[in-house]
């Protein structure tokens, strides 16, 4: 069993969307996969309410983002391959415990200066656990988001996020069938199957599995 945390200290850099869609995506590779719901605005948990699909079979809330239920839900998740951990932007103690847990993080970072500043506030913490923990995991991963490549602003993103020293995954465009397929309670694989936004799912699940596979 491999546990990634989606961890950010920022809202509306898409880390839901990022945590949902991927669990969805590693489902469709053939694994069991269970995907914990730990921001207290249980973004995941109305997303799968609002239809019949994948996501509602794989999601589990944690009431209040509570530290001490993260660790339990690990621990009796014995049976699955992979856990994801959506976690809040504003608890540092709820997303300390999903990465006390993980064996990768991934810290979304969208194209502001704002999102940059938040990313290195998530990046001192996966590094503070991994101190805690003596050892390298977390893992620790940036996943560029709401990418606009006709900006200069989303042209720039990916050179930055290098340059603070972590691997930069393949990152997730801002597109409009990314939240048609959330007011359907899709994922974009249900959704939208096949097409751009899909594929740059496709591509980030199986980097994902890469590196949990060198494990």
């Amino acid at each position: 069993m491999h546990v990634i945390a989606v961890v950010g200290r920022k809202g509306g850099i898409g880390k839901s969307t990022i945590a949902g869609n991927l669990a969805a995506e590693f489902v469709t590779m053939g694994k069991s996969v269970l995907l914990l719901d730990a921001d207290p605005q249980h973004s995941l948990v109305a997303w799968a309410s609002l239809g019949d699909g994948m996501l509602s079979k794989i999601v589990r809330k944690i009431e209040d983002g509570d530290p001490g239920d993260i660790v339990s839900a690990v621990k009796r998740a014995k049976s699955v391959d992979l856990i994801v951990i959506d976690t809040p932007p504003g608890a540092p103690e709820t997303a300390k415990a999903a990465m006390m847990a993980a064996d990768l993080a991934l810290l979304p970072c969208g194209p502001s200066r704002l999102d940059l500043l938040a990313l290195k506030d998530a990046l001192a913490l996966a590094l503070k656990v991994r101190a805690e923990r003596k050892s390298k995991r977390p893992r620790v991963r940036f996943v560029p988001s709401k990418l606009v490549a006709s900006t200069v602003l989303g042209r720039a993103l990916v050179p930055e996020l290098e340059s603070m020293g972590k691997k930069v995954l393949p990152g997730i465009a801002q597109r409009v069938a990314l939240a048609e397929a959330i007011d359907k309670g899709l994922t974009i694989g249900e959704f939208a199957p096949g097409s751009a936004a899909h594929l740059e799912f496709q591509e980030l699940a199986r980097a994902v599995v890469r590196i949990l596979e060198k494990d």
